[in-house]
């Protein structure tokens, strides 16, 4: 479904992704998990145009999306993208949010926007919040509705940048309860998030990046466990060490 190749990126002179090759299959969920800084954000937002790249080749479904003359508007409509910070319309109601993108970009009747964005606030638990405004939802509930946005244009891929990290933690549970649900349908998704129990129990395969580079992927068990990069080693020591007050 995806592929990178030999993908390069400078901010300036700071070498954000370094020669970076990978293959994502088509129905499979891919967590990337790295510390701050590492590429993982970079490298998503590649996928979608939101970054471009200095050198190499990114194709989707064998289609090279950075090459010129691309059409950018119908290209992102086939790629879902949830946000860090949810980027509802604040001036559009729930439903307007999500049939916006389906009726002015695929040309959907309107009614049959509301009737397949309903459908799926139902599916996220919000269908009760369709006339509701963004600055009346709590957190989660906006990230939910921002996946259902996602959800309307009816991707093959989802791209997720860290979903859980700007909510409140009691609000985390009902977002990743959405995303399950999404892995239990086998669409491809790609996770960019330090939720390391949700990779843990649903990814295919964990990429660990550093420095713009990946420098493990494994399926969960094996990094887990076995981590191979001491990097690797080093970040999940980090996260399983409890932080001690001073004192």
């Amino acid at each position: 479904m995806i592929r990178f190749d030999k993908v390069n990126k400078w901010y300036g002179r700071y070498h954000a992704l370094v020669d970076v090759s990978e293959t994502i299959g088509q129905g499979e969920v891919v967590v990337v998990c790295g510390p701050s800084g590492s590429g993982k954000s970079t490298l998503i937002r590649t996928v979608n145009r939101l970054e471009p790249i200095a050198s190499g080749t990114i194709t989707l479904a064998g289609e090279d999306i950075h090459r010129r003359g691309i059409d950018l508007n119908q290209f992102r409509s086939r790629i879902g993208f949830v946000f860090q910070q949810f980027n509802l319309f604040p001036h559009l109601s729930v439903l307007d949010n999500c049939t916006l993108a389906p009726i002015a970009l695929r040309g959907v009747a309107p009614a049959q926007a509301r009737e397949s964005a309903l459908a799926l606030l139902d599916r996220v638990g919000l269908a009760h919040k369709a006339r509701a405004w963004p600055a009346e939802l709590s957190g989660g509930q906006q990230q939910r509705v921002a996946i259902a946005r996602a959800l309307a244009m009816q991707p093959p891929v989802m791209l997720f940048d860290e979903p859980t990290s700007a909510l409140d933690p009691e609000m985390v549970g009902e977002v990743l309860l959405v995303m399950r649900d999404l892995v239990r349908d086998g669409m491809t998704l790609v996770v960019v998030t330090h939720e390391m129990g949700f990779a843990r129990e649903v990814a295919h395969r964990v990429l660990f990046m550093d420095e713009g580079r990946v420098l493990e992927r494994a399926e969960p068990h094996e990094f887990f466990n076995r981590p191979q990069h001491p990097r690797a080693q080093k970040f999940l020591a980090d996260i399983r060490t409890p932080f001690a007050p001073a004192g």
